[in-house]
């Protein structure tokens, strides 16, 4: 089962099917203002065909709002001549009038008032000669009341398409903004793999090299060499395993170099001169780390701190950590401003930031958490194994 109210479904049934509500709703005022008055005799002969010709057309009110109008004041004009009373099924040309107001272009709206106060007048003369004025006016009132309460269902009904309608544009917006921060992040990346792959392969070159020179003379030299392509081999397997699943548009990028964890404390300084007060706090011994997690380790650094000067507001601190533990490197960027409402009031794309690391996270088989801290600012924590798993 699931959670929506109970009325849920039954309203968005009728909100799916207007014409059978219609239909049921002519059907229940001919049932009341014509068929009944008829099998109490009240209403014989024409009076039930005029109250029939009255009701029927208000099934189409909304579907075909002009004609089923068309055919009730037919209806009524030839109530006037072969009716000698009111119906009750005259109520039907006050919801007509109504339903040409709400759903009916605006000149059809403005024909059905006239020719409802016509009716009005026609109707007073007919039936009220001694007090004309009188009923023509309350009949009057009424054909305005009823127009007046189409024309506000008009506004509701274009009000809400019109919400619907920036809904769905703003919608097919957001979609559009994150396919793109999405491409544009797995673009990034693959560059920066590119590097760290380049890097392994020459590694793999210069020990080979290095290796089938010194086997001659030093057979332990070479052995140690081989050893370290089957290292930086395994790590580079892994690295194109990771780059597999990233998807890539190169436009003759330029690749170069990239940071690594030894680069952190001179980003945090950079941060630090730009008017922030951070501080990095360093636990545990540096472990060996493969170039692509370092990179990812920087990155998710550079992006915190980043964010930490747009949202953290004046006056803030922020602390880095970097904790070598025993299987994984894990790093903290907190700070104690005001970042999780800021970003959340001035959202305009925000998220993708955070999106971007996650992502750098999973691919070197780590994970990473954002969000609010207990007491007032915004974390962010990350975990990066020293080894893809296997």
């Amino acid at each position: 089962m699931d959670g929506s109210p109970p009325l849920e479904r039954p309203a968005a049934w009728l909100r799916d099917h207007p014409f059978a509500v219609d239909a049921g709703i002519a059907a229940l005022v001919c049932f009341v203002t014509v068929l009944l008055p008829a099998s109490s005799s009240i209403g014989e002969g024409p009076e039930t065909a005029v109250g029939l010709l009255l009701t029927v057309p208000l099934a189409w009110r909304r579907r075909a709002p002009v004609p089923a109008a068309a055919v009730v004041v037919a209806a009524g004009l030839l109530q006037l001549v072969v009716v000698d009373t009111v119906l009750p099924a005259d109520v039907a040309a006050l919801a007509m009038i109504h339903a040409l107001s709400a759903y009916a272009p605006r000149w059809a709206g403005r024909a059905g008032l006239v020719a409802g106060l016509v009716g009005a007048g026609l109707a007073a003369v007919r039936y009220f000669s001694p007090d004309v004025l009188v009923s023509a006016g309350s009949i009057g009132v009424a054909v305005v009341a009823a127009w007046a309460l189409g024309d506000l269902r008009r506004a509701r009904v274009r009000e809400i398409d019109d919400l619907q309608e920036r809904a769905r544009l703003l919608e097919l917006e957001r979609d559009q903004e994150m396919r793109l921060a999405a491409t544009a992040e797995r673009a990034r990346i693959a560059r920066e793999m590119h590097d760290v792959v380049a890097h392994s392969l020459s590694v793999v070159v210069a020990q080979a090299d290095g290796g089938r020179y010194a086997g001659r003379a030093d057979p332990a030299a070479a052995t140690g060499a081989l050893e370290a392509i089957a290292a930086t081999g395994r790590q580079a397997l892994a690295d194109m395993r990771g780059l597999l699943g990233v998807l890539r548009e190169d436009g003759g990028e330029v690749y170069a170099p990239q940071p690594d964890v030894a680069a952190i404390p001179g980003l945090v300084d950079d941060v630090r001169a730009s008017g922030l007060d951070v501080d990095l706090l360093v636990e545990g011994m540096p472990r060996e780390l493969p170039a692509g997690p370092q990179l990812a380790a920087y990155r998710v650094v550079q992006e915190s701190l980043t964010n930490v000067l747009k949202h953290a507001g004046p006056a803030s601190r922020a602390w880095v950590r970097l904790h070598w533990r025993p299987d994984a490197l894990e790093l903290s960027v907190l700070d104690d401003g005001r970042g999780a409402s800021a970003a959340m009031a001035g959202s305009d794309g925000a998220g993708q930031g955070l999106d971007g690391m996650r992502e750098r996270a999973r691919l070197h088989g780590g994970r990473l958490n954002a969000g609010p801290r207990p007491g007032g600012g915004f974390g962010v924590h990350a975990v990066l194994p020293y080894g893809v798993p296997r």
